[in-house]
């Protein structure tokens, strides 16, 4: 049955992904013949592939609180690759990933021609990259980071790196913190994290094998960024998706009557 519930949700997925190349491919011809797509124009294809690439994934998603009204900084605690379609179904947005991302076969190419950000971990660049993330926001563009700079297995946070807020402080970006949360059977879900030296394809093929996950996704309250200094915006925001992840008193799931009311 496993086996079964795996190859019929693979096929799906296949689906979703000829799509993506199709919109890809029309993005890279429209370049050659020097017809290239906006950025707004690229967020809203990339929406539309994220959310089918999201009914392909096995999960029920709950989202908790309105999507902002404006172009923000959004920024989120990180667990898994699926974190990226969950988010990006939402609304039009743009990515900043690592650089690895890239290399990727095929899902590299996507997140290319769809106006992500890479950034080399440890690369020394944070001057040019807190640019890059201030000219897209300076645009009315909005952008979605994940300032740990990694994945955790979803029970805890890791530190908010100021320095990727910087770009936001300096248009007067408002910030939009995200928590996602990832449960089975009312608890921390040990198969979504993507930690260690998982590989793409044995981890999309865990999932697969596996009944209905359920995902939280609480879009928290804005945080203004203009004066204040980048570790001041990013312990704010940690504070924040820490308190909606796990309470007062640590790792706390969301009630499931909670997220349905939302």
């Amino acid at each position: 049955m496993p086996g079964l519930r795996a190859f019929a949700r693979l096929s799906r997925l296949l689906l979703v992904l000829a799509l993506g190349i199709v919109m890809a491919s029309a993005i890279t011809l429209g370049e050659r013949l020097g017809l290239k797509p906006s950025c707004q124009r690229r967020q809203r294809w990339t929406c539309l592939f994220m959310r089918y690439l999201v009914a392909a994934l096995p999960f029920e998603v709950r989202v908790i609180g309105p999507l902002p009204l404006q172009p923000m900084l959004w920024v989120s605690n990180h667990v898994s690759w699926t974190d990226i379609p969950l988010l990006g179904m939402l609304t039009p947005l743009s990515f900043l990933s690592k650089a690895e991302v890239r290399h990727w076969p095929l899902a590299g190419w996507l997140a290319e021609k769809a106006g992500t950000l890479f950034i080399r971990r440890g690369g020394g660049d944070g001057q040019r990259l807190s640019q890059q993330i201030g000219e897209q926001l300076a645009q009315q563009r909005p952008l979605l980071i994940f300032p740990e700079g990694t994945t955790t297995n979803g029970r805890a946070l890791r530190t908010f790196h100021g320095r990727l807020l910087a770009g936001a402080i300096d248009q007067g970006t408002p910030v939009q913190p995200v928590a996602i949360q990832y449960l089975r059977n009312g608890q921390a879900d040990p198969i979504a994290p993507f930690i260690g030296d998982d590989d793409l394809v044995s981890h999309l093929m865990r999932l697969f094998r596996q009944p209905h996950g359920e995902v939280i996704i609480q879009l928290l309250e804005p945080i203004p960024s203009l004066g204040k200094e980048r570790a001041v915006l990013a312990f704010q925001a940690q504070q924040a998706v820490q308190l909606a992840l796990y309470g007062a008193d640590g790792w706390e799931a969301v009630p499931r009557r909670q997220a349905k009311a939302a």
